[in-house]
């Protein structure tokens, strides 16, 4: 345990200020950061004792007494405020108020004085300011028992340093204040999240001659992509994937509207244009006039029962078509319109293709091609095709395959943008 013997040499003060520095740079606690630098600046003035006052958030003539050894070494004054001495005018009140460095050598004061107890049997006094954008909201006193105690020329000096270690404490007070504003809008995040992924098929459906898998990765907590699955008469499936622009929580809200709207469509949603076209004038007239977003979107209906997949791109990344039995590769690229929630009137085009067993396809968000890696190179389609060249593996080992490609190229980069991933392969 630190025993109070007075530091003397200066090479003994300068060690004892290494060491304090060192000190204070391990604390997060800005009390706690405090109690161990009063305790170390008594070791090398043990005859000062400190007194601690603010106005802030306070009216002339009130002030709070925040530190003083008469006080309850537990109180935090930053977080328990109504616990402090609250006091008005005095001695105190005029040097806070006044806003300026003081040195008093030789004082006297009246019993009446609202700040007797603290400011008793000592005799000198030097008022440090520490300001807060230009103003003194607080202020230490530095006390002392005899008259003409204090040495005119360090001052300057004691009220930089002084006013430097207020700073070093403030901004701890601050780090800790957006700590805990950043851990409350995480947990937002969090639910925001969670209730997207409601939003997200719960099981791939069961098509015949059909093998999907699907995978979801977002940049933020909550992210824009969006894939989904109707099953439409006729035994029909619907297969929607898109990306709203932008990313986070505005994102995840916009992704949140457009499933909505989607899934509010009168009747089948089907041939694809006119979902398309449904999703974009829903989208134009109560959402995205008011913002600067849109929506790229594939939807394609597939018919197991002859194996055609009728499609509508707005401005989404052309799915990539694998034909395994000759090793041809296409992009179900149609024509591809601007993407959702532009203009009203935009219209979208039918195309359809005609599957054969052994096909496969994989539908995707930009996050996947536009993932860069550390020399700021894209993994692109040239990467994904040479994934899509395996054609002896399920769909849900060709995603595996896609993902794990991705990463690798990426080599831990931080995501940049959500990445969604469907793949269908035909029976």
């Amino acid at each position: 345990m630190e025993t109070n013997t007075h530091v003397t040499s200066w090479q003994d003060r300068l060690q004892h200020i290494v060491d304090t520095m060192r000190e204070m740079s391990l604390h997060g606690d800005p009390q706690e950061m405090v109690r161990s630098y009063g305790a170390r600046m008594r070791k090398l003035r043990p005859d000062n004792t400190i007194l601690a006052i603010s106005r802030r958030g306070l009216e002339s003539p009130w002030y709070r007494i925040t530190r003083s050894n008469k006080l309850d070494p537990t109180i935090n004054p930053w977080k328990q405020p109504e616990k402090l001495p609250l006091l008005q005018g005095g001695i105190l009140g005029d040097l806070i108020y006044a806003a300026q460095p003081k040195i008093i050598q030789n004082f006297h004061l009246n019993q009446d004085d609202p700040a007797y107890e603290f400011l008793s049997n000592h005799r000198s006094l030097i008022a440090i300011p520490h300001y807060d954008l230009g103003e003194a909201v607080n202020m230490v006193i530095v006390l002392r028992q005899t008259a003409d105690a204090f040495d005119p020329d360090e001052f300057p000096d004691q009220v930089l340093i002084s006013n430097l270690f207020g700073r070093a404490t403030h901004n701890l007070v601050l780090r800790e204040q957006v700590q805990h504003s950043f851990d409350a809008i995480d947990r937002e995040l969090k639910a925001v999240a969670a209730i997207q992924r409601s939003l997200l098929p719960k099981e791939l459906p069961q098509v015949p001659g059909l093998d999907l898998a699907a995978y979801y990765e977002t940049s933020a907590r909550a992210g824009g992509d969006y894939y989904d699955f109707f099953h439409l008469p006729g035994d029909l499936r619907g297969i929607l994937i898109a990306d709203v622009s932008g990313h986070g929580t505005p994102a995840a809200v916009l992704m949140a509207v457009t499933h909505s709207i989607a899934h509010s469509y009168p009747g089948p949603a089907k041939p694809p244009a006119q979902l398309l076209e449904y999703l974009n004038q829903r989208l134009v007239e109560a959402y995205t006039s008011q913002v600067d977003a849109f929506v790229t979107a594939f939807y394609g209906v597939y018919d197991p029962a002859n194996r055609r997949i009728q499609y509508a791109s707005a401005g989404h990344p052309a799915p990539r078509l694998k034909r395994c039995s000759d090793n041809t590769l296409m992009t179900l690229d149609g024509e591809r319109a601007l993407p959702l929630g532009i203009f009203p009137d935009t219209t979208y085009q039918n195309h359809e293709v005609q599957l054969i067993p052994g096909d496969q396809i994989v539908f995707y968000t930009d996050g996947i091609t536009e993932a860069h890696n550390h020399a700021g190179q894209m993994f692109g389609t040239e990467r994904l095709d040479a994934v899509l060249s395996n054609c002896g593996i399920s769909a849900q080992g060709l995603l595996d395959d896609v993902i794990s490609s991705v990463n690798q190229f990426t080599q831990g980069q931080q995501v940049e943008d959500d990445r969604t991933v469907v793949v269908m392969k035909v029976h």
